[in-house]
């Protein structure tokens, strides 16, 4: 003991929390890339697994994706230049049960065998299905899969071992508790509960994900382990006994985050919940503003005797489900009115109360579902103008949100009053910190009223340094190129918007935070996904990072097989099969089967680019 003691009382230890510091901020890097290298390395090559053959013209028609429009619009991910067929005619998904074909409002109908499809109807290779004067018939194909080229590979050419990377980000998140316990030049034992608290949380959701439900992919998951423990380990610095509340909630996260992907593994229960899902996300608001408790100029917040919950941090969930819908509902009812409505019921409630940071979060979030599911710019263009006149009239009736703006970009000028003080502290501060921070527990920042939740960001970087607060950012924008490159995989239209959706709000949600605290935009209060103290944040955020592991159609599709089953296999004799052929042949097929399930895909309306 006494060794320690002489240790941290020496010359050397702040040397050695500068190394750690050093380190951190480049091994998060590296868990951070390799993660998104990693999805990327293990997505399927965009190549047709079944095909449609028009026998009159001899023509194939490649089927790419999960879900597939149909018609004369070429727009559409099937192209069939007929002009007896409907501009969006049909769609053709794939569920666990098979392919379906489904007539969307088409006035000619669809047939399959002679025989008109009423709803949903199950096709089988050989099938032929007849739209106007065309008749398609469904076909295996065994085209070879195309090589593609790729300049950048990573750090590797293999995809990253899931144990590896999470074993990297305990090492990175262990290094942080370190300085934690050497705070000061004095031991403190009790900054190692937070870590080990994260540790097990993170390694139990690991095992129960790979080993239990034997899934092949973890990188969502290991980000979110490693930013939640950086912003647990940031906190518990700033206030120990205060961080039980920040566990406690990345547990009822990771709870959450296993329910939402459980939930939405059966897309018709998704489909019947919609409706309830979205009335009681109004509901939540509107009781909200009956018995919700006033702070800070908002009336946000419900107290249930010692907990206190933020309603509205459980609603950018149910907003996510509301806005989303399979292809084959998106092409029958085409506008988008019920979401509008839903979407000015929930932002006029948090106007009410008021909480106009929260409201921003879900317009940006409804202008991105509301092109993924439309495609129009017109529509798009009348929210934006409506939206402006909207802030017009929300200037007029709240004068202390005219005084942010008048505000924003004059800090300076207004150093020591309640215009400038916060974002003048976080901009000093994050200077003095420099790349690598001055270390935890050593902030100026801290004594600054919201340093742990508003301008966590400020002492993320002043205590950790900016390379680290440079990192945390990268990750929100890798979320986005995450959903953008699943678009085209997801099992359905509704992962797919729901996956840009999260990601386009996370992000946005960050913008709001980071440019706030440093006066590129007006102070909006709102949190930092995964950093900022709050309870009902972080169970927030996991789910958001549902609707991002859920987009992955290896999720549900891929398992990873057990010593067992892969002992068993070896023990039996190989089974000889016959190919089928890649040329669809003239008579009825021999066999009828349908396409092969691990095959994924968007539909056009989930293919805008956000």
């Amino acid at each position: 003991m006494d060794t320690i003691l002489e240790f941290l009382q020496s010359g050397v230890l702040p040397t050695v929390l500068l190394v750690l510091r050093v380190l951190v901020p480049l091994l998060a890097f590296y868990v951070v890339w390799r993660c998104y290298t990693s999805f990327k390395k293990g997505q399927r090559r965009r190549d047709p697994v079944i095909m449609l053959w028009d026998e009159a013209s001899g023509t194939r028609f490649p089927v790419l994706y999960w879900e597939n429009s149909i018609g004369r619009s070429k727009s559409c991910d099937i192209y069939v230049p007929d002009a007896t067929i409907s501009r969006d005619h049909a769609v053709l998904m794939r569920r666990d049960e098979g392919w379906f074909i489904c007539d969307t409002g088409s006035k000619a109908g669809v047939q399959v065998n002679g025989r008109k499809v009423e709803g949903r109807k199950l096709v089988n290779i050989g099938d032929r299905v007849t739209m106007g004067s065309t008749t398609l018939t469904l076909w295996n194909t065994d085209a070879q899969p195309r090589e593609q080229r790729r300049l950048f590979t990573g750090f590797s050419r293999e995809a990253a071992s899931p144990l590896k990377l999470m074993m990297v980000a305990t090492f990175t998140l262990l290094l942080v508790a370190v300085q934690g316990l050497c705070m000061g030049g004095e031991l403190h034992p009790e900054q190692m509960i937070p870590f080990a608290a994260v540790l097990v949380m993170g390694w139990g959701l690991y095992s129960f994900s790979l080993g239990v439900l034997h899934r092949v992919s973890f990188e969502i998951e290991t980000v979110a382990f490693l930013l939640s423990g950086i912003g647990i380990q940031l906190l518990a610095a700033y206030d120990i006994e205060g961080i039980t509340t920040q566990i406690a909630a990345m547990l009822l996260g990771i709870v959450v985050f296993s329910f939402l992907l459980w939930f939405m593994g059966d897309m018709d229960r998704v489909a019947k919940c919609r409706l309830w899902i979205g009335i009681g996300a109004l509901a939540l608001l509107a009781l909200t503003l009956l018995i919700g408790t006033g702070s800070y100029g908002s009336k946000n917040w419900i107290h249930l005797g010692p907990i206190s919950v933020q309603p509205s941090e459980f609603v950018k969930i149910a907003f996510i489900f509301v806005g989303t819908s399979t292809l084959d509902r998106l092409q029958t009812k085409k506008n988008i009115g019920e979401f509008l409505i839903f979407t000015g019921a929930c932002i006029g409630l948090l106007a009410l109360m008021p909480d106009f940071g929260m409201a921003l979060i879900l317009f940006a979030t409804f202008l991105i579902i509301a092109f993924m599911r439309s495609g129009s710019v017109r529509t798009i263009a009348l929210v934006l103008a409506g939206a402006v006149l909207a802030v017009f009239v929300v200037l007029a009736v709240k004068p202390y949100v005219l005084d942010r703006f008048m505000g924003w970009g004059h800090v300076w000028d207004h150093i020591n009053d309640d215009l400038g003080y916060q974002q003048t502290r976080v901009l000093t501060y994050i200077a003095s910190g420099g790349f690598f921070g001055v270390g935890l527990g050593n902030s100026y920042l801290a004594p600054v009223f919201a340093a742990d939740s508003d301008l966590v960001f400020g002492l993320l970087c002043e205590e950790q340094g900016l390379l680290l607060g440079l990192v945390v950012l990268l990750v929100f924008v890798l979320f986005i190129f995450y959903a953008r490159s699943d678009v085209t995989r997801s099992r359905s239209t509704f992962f797919s918007i729901a996956a840009c959706a999260a990601a386009g709000m996370l992000l946005f949600q960050t913008a709001l935070n980071v440019y706030g605290a440093t006066d590129v935009l007006p102070l909006t209060g709102v949190t930092l996904p995964f950093i900022s103290s709050g309870g009902s944040s972080m169970i927030s955020v996991w789910g958001m990072m549902a609707f991002l592991k859920a987009s992955d159609e290896r999720t549900y599709a891929a398992r990873r097989a057990s010593r067992r089953s892969m002992r068993e296999k070896a023990s039996q004799p190989p089974s000889r099969t016959r190919e089928p052929s890649t040329q669809p042949p003239a008579n009825s097929p021999s066999r009828r089967r349908t396409g092969s399930p691990s095959y994924g895909g968007g539909g056009r309306h989930a293919r805008k680019e956000v």
